[in-house]
């Protein structure tokens, strides 16, 4: 018996190891692209609550040691209404950190549907500012939410429309695939949606298309385009299997 026992438990313990961990041991990727902002921004992306390994205390500790300028959470809260519960812990300690927090929303959170009024309620309870195609002035710079492109929701003239050619412009989007439409110019854009393909074996997005970009291998880090840089973060949760594979769970703080 033991000649299956003890291989079977290795293999176990093996796949633990390459599919669990990876998505329970949170890696906090720094990012320097100095536009003149002299702002640190953190990046929470993919949150997936219904399949996140990353707690709330240990998220919570990473905002406090980082001490950022403002919290950036670009997109898929969740998929499934019933999950919101299970995401209301998370958006209380990043409204708890007391520094500004802006949105945008990806295309898992518009598979809700009905739903959905109750995601927005609870964005606004915790004060995180939403940005639906629509552009914020701040002090030092001016902020555009460009909503999900993947699901039809983008109207990118609608997001620039209250910008000056002379601001500094950041750009908060779910799917980087909106990039190659955007023909605006930019300081710097964040985004999400591809996981650093979540499961890193070779011809990936070939078995599972995810648009423009990573058909042509950008799906992670750091990017320029002919209207400025943008960055495609790994994601701090799982789509689909709840596992990952050289790809582990991401927040990014961004120096700006």
């Amino acid at each position: 018996m033991l000649e299956w026992i003890i291989p079977g438990a290795a293999a176990a313990l093996a796949g633990y190891g390459f599919l669990i961990v990876p998505t329970q041991w949170l890696k906090l990727e720094r990012i320097s692209h100095p536009i003149g902002l002299n702002k640190k921004i953190l990046q929470i992306s993919d949150i997936h609550v219904e399949k996140l390994r990353i707690s709330p205390r240990r998220l919570e500790r990473t905002i406090r040691e980082e001490a950022p300028d403002w919290i950036s959470l670009t997109g898929d809260f969740t998929r499934k209404t019933w999950y919101l519960p299970r995401l209301e812990p998370y958006l209380k300690v990043i409204s708890a950190s007391g520094v500004p927090v802006y949105a945008v929303l990806g295309n898992h959170d518009y598979k809700m549907k009905s739903g959905m009024n109750r995601l927005l309620e609870l964005l606004s309870r915790y004060g995180i500012t939403l940005l639906r195609n629509e552009a914020l002035r701040l002090p030092d710079c001016t902020l555009v939410g460009i909503d999900n492109f993947g699901t039809g929701h983008s109207k990118i003239g609608k997001a620039f429309r209250q910008t000056k050619p002379t601001d500094t412009i950041i750009v908060l989007t779910h799917d980087p695939n909106v990039v190659p439409h955007i023909g605006k110019r930019y300081d710097y854009l964040m985004s999400g949606h591809l996981h650093g393909k979540q499961l890193n074996i070779p011809f990936f997005f070939r078995f599972k298309p995810k648009g423009e970009l990573p058909a042509r291998g950008i799906y992670k880090g750091l990017h320029r385009s002919p209207q400025g840089a943008y960055y495609i973060s790994k994601g701090i949760g799982q789509a689909g299997v709840n596992a990952r594979f050289m790809v582990r769970s991401e927040v990014t703080v961004h120096e700006l």
